[in-house]
This record gives C-alpha cells, structure tokens and sequence, in this order.
C-alpha cells in the first residue's frame, strides 16, 4: 500500500499491486550493472547506448567496478593530457578473442587477445556535460584500431545523437583534421611515462562502416563471456 498526502486534504491511500505493472524497470529496486543490466539498444550499431565515465574536465580516470557496478578512481591524471571527449563504454560488449582476430586481420599485426574490458567509446558533443555515471545514445562514425601492449583496445569515435553540430558527420573522414589528431594524441600518450617506451599505438583509423563491424565483434564476444558464467 502506498499513502501519500494532497495538500489541504486528508491522506489517500492506495493499494499497488506491483505483479500488475509486469515488473516493469521503474520498481527496480536494485540499480542495473552499467555493464551487464543496461540495454545496448534497438539500432545496433547504426546507434547505440553508451554509458559515460568520464567527462573532458575530469582530472580523475574514473572506471565502472565490475563487480558492484558504481564508479570508482582508476587512478588521478598525473600528466597534463585530458580525456577530449566523453568518454565511457557500450554495455554488453566485451574485447576478447573476436575483436583481438579483426584487430589481427585488418592490421596485418599480431595481436594476442582483447583487453578484457567492455568496447571503450568517445562521444562527441557541442554540449558540456558535466559528470559521468550517465547513460546517452550515440551515433558510431568510426574508430581507432588502438593496440595497447600487445592487446586489442579498440576506441570507438561517435557522435551524440541529435546533437545539432556533431549530427551533420555521418563518418570520421568528415571531422576537422585538428579533432582527430587530438583524439590520436590522447589515446598514443595517455599512458605515457617519460623514462619508459610508449606501449600504445594505432594499427589504423577506420570509418563508420568498419566501427559497426567491430560493434558486432565486441557483441559475439560478451555472448561468450556470458555464456561462460552461466
């Protein structure tokens, strides 16, 4: 029974049956795992879900705890780069061994397996938001083919959806030269030491086409990954 007060009249008190509403997500008592409980959405992967971790004036690497689902320090940006766009991942989506054998195929390197993370993306947007812990939707245009010490770290490059300047490119080769080169920058020296060698590079940059492919990769392999804890 639920019983709540109108103002300037006596309380009113009703009777919910919860079994009614088909336990529909509004009385989820629980909060949904970013990762797992979140729907990556109907558009695959023409659009998609993203849930944001990191905003561009963060000074924090914030990260999703896989085992709780909340946000928790990563570690403090100890160098003057900032993540230059938002930045998060797409729910159910994993980089394993079918992302690591595109990587392999299409960059002519070895590469021995995924990171083992859910796929990374960045969303462009002329609009400031100004936290993480939040869900969009967003418009895949391309990506970056990033190998972080031998391990395919694939980064997707999108767009927020509706968002009246970022909308009008529909693929990467559209962006200004000086947006992706800050992009590349970030992602080859975000984990720079400067007495040790850079382990990131980026194999190769590829458009909207070859973004959904590898979308649908990172999808094959969380079905493996969840069928392996079932």
């Amino acid at each position: 029974i639920i019983k709540f007060s109108l103002r300037n009249s006596s309380s009113i008190a009703l009777d919910i049956s919860f079994s009614a509403f088909n336990n529909k997500q509004m009385f989820r008592i629980n909060k949904a795992h970013p990762w797992h409980g979140i729907s990556i959405g109907e558009n695959v992967p023409q659009e998609v879900t993203v849930f944001i971790e990191i905003v561009p004036r963060d000074t924090v690497k914030y990260e999703v705890d896989k085992e709780t689902g909340y946000l928790k320090i990563d570690r403090p940006q100890q160098y003057s780069n900032v993540v230059p766009a938002n930045y998060g991942f797409i729910p159910q989506t994993y980089c394993g061994e079918n992302i690591a054998k595109y990587a392999t195929g299409h960059s002519g390197k070895e590469v021995k397996k995924g990171d083992g993370d859910p796929l990374d993306i960045l969303v462009l947007s002329e609009h400031h938001i100004p936290r993480g812990d939040i869900i969009l939707k967003a418009k895949p245009i391309g990506g970056f083919c990033l190998i972080d010490n031998g391990e395919a770290d694939d980064k997707i490059i999108a767009t927020l959806v509706s968002d009246k300047i970022y909308e009008n490119f529909a693929d990467i080769s559209e962006l200004p030269e000086a947006i992706v080169n800050r992009l590349q920058h970030y992602f080859l020296t975000y984990k720079s030491l400067p007495s040790e060698p850079n382990v990131c590079e980026i194999a190769y940059i590829y458009g909207y086409e070859k973004a959904f492919e590898v979308i649908n990769e990172a999808i094959k392999d969380y079905k493996i990954l969840a069928a392996k804890s079932e």
